[in-house]
């Protein structure tokens, strides 16, 4: 079966957004840096991320990486993650926000949506942009 995984670029800020989202969502995490898979590169960034796992108990894997110099990357304006589920996943998915949000800006409030569920909208402290949706 195929899968679908968000992932995410950062400069210099993989290893610390990546043990963040382990801490909100808990898992196995995985981190190689440039150096350790022979990857030419300006110095200084040898042990930064070239790639990064995190399989989660939820069962949704997270992946992310540090751009080299040479690369552009603009955080926050590509990639939003969505989060979603409903009956025993709800105070899980509550959480998830809560701990999200903590130190990032809500731009929509969990709160009741139009097509029943709750739903909320808003960015970490790593410029990434987060939806959750709590069905019944």
């Amino acid at each position: 079966m195929a899968t679908l995984n968000p992932y995410l670029n950062f400069r210099g800020q993989a290893r610390e957004a990546i043990e963040f989202y382990r801490s909100v969502f808990g898992g196995e995490l995985t981190v190689s840096t440039f150096r350790e898979f022979g990857m030419p590169v300006d110095a200084g960034v040898e042990d930064q991320v070239m790639h990064a796992q995190l399989e989660t108990p939820g069962g949704f894997t997270l992946m992310c990486s540090d751009v080299p110099p040479s690369m552009e990357v603009t955080p926050g304006t590509n990639v939003q993650v969505s989060l979603s589920g409903g009956g025993s996943d709800a105070e899980a998915l509550a959480g998830y926000w809560r701990a999200l949000m903590a130190e990032g800006t809500e731009t929509m409030p969990l709160a009741a949506a139009p097509w029943g569920a709750r739903f909320g909208q808003g960015i970490d402290r790593f410029g990434i942009g987060w939806l959750v949706n709590i069905g019944d």
